[in-house]
């Protein structure tokens, strides 16, 4: 099992920190998924994050918040 590092997905983000809120998402979607539909079975949901983020695989796009109306 290959490991993962912050800084690994900071050179595809330009900032560790949203590297591993970007991954964390990504697990989560995958984790959504069907049973059937999942990547590979063998490996935890967020390594295979990390790895589609490290590997350049993994587009993402960063939304504002919308402000809540009071």
């Amino acid at each position: 099992m290959k490991i993962y590092t912050p800084t690994e997905a900071a050179m595809q983000t330009g900032n560790k920190y949203l590297g591993v809120l970007v991954a964390a998402k990504f697990a989560r979607h995958i984790n959504e998924l069907p049973k059937d539909r999942l990547i590979e079975k063998q490996v935890k949901m967020t390594t295979q994050a990390l790895e589609k983020l490290c590997n350049g695989d993994l587009a993402y796009k960063i939304t504002r918040r919308r402000r809540s109306e009071a």
